[in-house]
């Protein structure tokens, strides 16, 4: 009966206290008698775990839902059940949202991994003497837009860059075409990409110093 009469004050904000006691086959008179009386010690445990259950929502940024608030708190030492713990939360408004996934850009295959041209030494002595590569993706409200992006070692420096709505071999040639406009290239320029965008980065026909 208790129980029945916490659930009607748990929800008196969401639906008519009549209906609900009609819905529980108990009366109204018995829920206002109940309601007026001293808080229980049951009553007073249930105030002491509404703050727990809120300080556990927000310490896990709101991402947990009932069940894993309820085994957080019984790992604590706070034995609630999931039932419990839903209750609270939906007269608390606690909604989990759970983070969105990363989308996956890059599917891996059996080829061999690109040569390592410059052996992992990323200091350069003269402006386009090595560049460098990377791609990243970008969620905006029409969809996802990729950047490809070439560092120049020497500077530090952005040398060119290029987005579109692909990955296509289109988007790093433009990258490469707006760097190599930038400098002038006595010698083959070295590129490796240090991002895994697009599982080694080679420079494109036509745009070798």
């Amino acid at each position: 009966m208790i129980d029945k009469y916490e659930l009607i004050a748990a929800e008196k904000d969401n639906y008519p206290v009549s209906k609900m006691c009609l819905w529980l086959a108990v009366s109204t008179s018995g829920f206002y008698d109940w309601s007026r009386r001293p808080a229980s010690a049951r009553t007073r445990r249930h105030t002491t775990l509404d703050t727990h259950v809120r300080a556990v929502f927000a310490v896990s940024r709101q991402t947990y839902g009932a069940r894993r608030i309820a085994a957080a708190l019984t790992a604590s030492g706070l034995r609630v059940s999931v039932r419990l713990a839903r209750q609270i939360m939906r007269r608390a408004g606690l909604k989990a949202c759970q983070p969105r996934a990363y989308r996956r850009t890059t599917i891996p295959d059996q080829t061999p991994p690109p040569a390592d041209h410059v052996r992992r030494d990323f200091t350069a002595t003269r402006p386009g003497e090595k560049l460098v590569g990377d791609i990243t993706y970008i969620r905006t409200g029409e969809g996802w837009l990729y950047l490809a992006t070439v560092i120049d070692l020497y500077s530090r420096k952005v040398a060119g860059w290029s987005m579109a709505n692909h990955m296509r071999t289109e988007l790093i040639i433009d990258a490469f075409t707006m760097a190599a406009s930038r400098y002038v290239v006595g010698s083959p320029v070295e590129l490796i990409d240090v991002g895994g965008g697009c599982g080694g980065w080679v420079w494109p026909d036509g745009l070798r110093g």
